[in-house]
């Protein structure tokens, strides 16, 4: 074989591999390209569905946001049940316009942090609170109140709206 021919021989087996290599990479574009999109749904959030509140033999009372697909349940499990009896569950619902009562503090079951977040009540007086609860046993009604020493007819007067005795 001459260097002639054997060049030619080389050029045409250059030539067919860089003709195989870019039809296939024409081929392998073209079926990758039709690709169907992807598409990417995102879902708008939850919307709130309104509140509920839950009290009784719960470990934290209070307010709880109602999602759209929230159960009752799972929200009653939130507020870490105790001993309550499932069964007997007492539901309110709000009427349109009306609005929630602020959240009262049970004086039989407040520890002294939250009686002092009442006005007029500080580490003082609200330790006079736990002392005379614990003497003389639960109140009976918030007028009991002002038996407790330090705790006059004005500082009640203050806090009588945001203060309760539980049945």
């Amino acid at each position: 074989m001459t260097t002639s021919k054997f060049s030619q021989y080389w050029t045409l087996i250059t030539i067919l591999l860089v003709a195989i290599i870019a039809i296939s990479s024409i081929v392998a574009w073209s079926r990758y390209s039709r690709s169907q999109p992807i598409e990417i749904s995102i879902s708008p959030a939850q919307e709130l569905a309104g509140r509920i509140y839950i009290g009784g033999a719960v470990s934290n009372p209070g307010f709880y946001s109602l999602k759209a697909g929230d159960t009752i349940e799972a929200l009653v499990q939130a507020a870490g049940i105790q001993d309550a009896d499932l069964i007997q569950l007492k539901l309110y619902i709000l009427e349109p316009g009306e609005e929630e009562q602020p959240q009262k503090i049970d004086l039989n079951r407040a520890e002294a942090w939250l009686l002092e977040a009442l006005p007029g009540i500080g580490e003082t007086r609200a330790q006079a609170i736990i002392d005379y609860r614990q003497q003389n046993g639960p109140f009976h009604n918030i007028n009991e109140l002002t038996k407790v020493e330090g705790i006059g007819t004005a500082t009640y007067e203050k806090i009588k709206h945001l203060i309760s005795v539980a049945d």
